[in-house]
């Protein structure tokens, strides 16, 4: 006579289709929660002085890691659209500093870096492709940025704002602040801590959120299918150029222009951070509902009879 012990449920590294599917409620914590971190990274940068060295002006554009963390680790999709969201709401309309419509510019290009990085990433403890992911975000990010500023020019709708000492050219300038974006953003801010803090925070991370960690090797949740995003990705950068000109042409529709910064001096960045942190308790309140929730669910589900958990015989 043979014992067989059968197993309920699916394996931790399934592969079947619907096993990664997110609910409702979780795209909305993954949004939440990474509109908070990069608004509170952005916040955090606005203390932070700019270092010039002789005509070059070296800063940190963004803390890339932050959102790097967000798009590796969970739904490439919904981190990489509420990230960009939370610097505009944070850092520009809190503070009075908000141009309108100009600012869709900015968050498209946000959008489509953190995407595709997230994208690539197909295995969060690989830090080759976290590396890639952190240059990845940059480089789009200001490519496109640099190319809507080249064409104003070109174009004549703004003049060329060159720098005294170097070349007179403004796709030299462009050029040189690419590589040092590439160099303090991507690699400084991006790269060296998301290569450490990705793999460190895999699978402690999603259970917080009631998600399954991400298996190396498995398609990414949310990520990017080849056969559409060249194309949605083209169309999405077209449009961001629009947004751009907009600014270019004084349109500033829904534009806040108060400089409450200026009026108020740095203690007014409390006012974001205390926003940012009611924001990110609701959205941990939510998370930890959802967990709740779910633990129900799955205990009710379990069998009571002992007759239905005993193993089943057979000769």
């Amino acid at each position: 006579m043979t014992t067989t012990y059968e197993r309920a449920g699916t394996l931790r590294g399934s592969t079947e289709p619907g096993a990664n599917d997110l609910q409702m409620p979780q795209k909305l914590m993954i949004f939440v929660l990474s509109m908070a971190l990069f608004g509170l990274a952005n916040v955090v940068l606005e203390i932070i002085p700019d270092v010039t060295i002789g005509p070059i002006d070296v800063s940190v554009a963004y803390f890339v890691f932050v959102p790097l963390v967000m798009v590796a680790l969970l739904n490439p999709f919904w981190a990489a659209l509420g990230a960009p969201l939370g610097e505009i709401i944070f850092t520009d309309l809190l503070m009075g500093d908000f141009s309108g419509l100009g600012e869709v510019e900015g968050f498209i290009q946000m959008f489509l870096a953190l995407y595709a990085a997230g994208s690539l990433i197909r295995n969060p403890r690989s830090k080759p492709q976290i590396f890639l992911g952190a240059l990845t975000v940059v480089a789009i990010d200001k490519f496109l940025s640099a190319a809507v500023d080249l064409t104003k020019v070109y174009i004549g709708v703004e003049d060329a704002e060159l720098v005294e000492g170097l070349p007179q050219s403004i796709l030299a300038i462009e050029g040189i602040g690419f590589g040092v974006d590439l160099l303090v953003s991507g690699i400084l801010f991006g790269a060296l801590p998301a290569m450490w803090l990705i793999p460190a925070l895999h699978g402690k991370l999603e259970p917080l959120l009631g998600l399954r960690p991400r298996v190396p090797g498995e398609p990414v949740p949310g990520g990017a299918h080849k056969g559409w995003f060249v194309g949605v990705a083209v169309l999405l950068a077209a449009s961001s150029f629009f947004f751009a000109f907009l600014e270019a042409w004084d349109i500033e529709l829904g534009a806040v222009d108060g400089d409450f910064r200026d009026q108020y001096g740095d203690g007014f960045l409390w006012v974001s951070v205390a926003a940012l942190v009611v924001l990110l308790g609701t959205a941990l309140g939510l998370a930890r509902r959802q967990r709740q929730a779910r633990e129900r669910a799955l205990a009710s589900t379990r069998p009571t009879d002992p007759a239905q958990s005993a193993p089943t015989e057979r000769s």
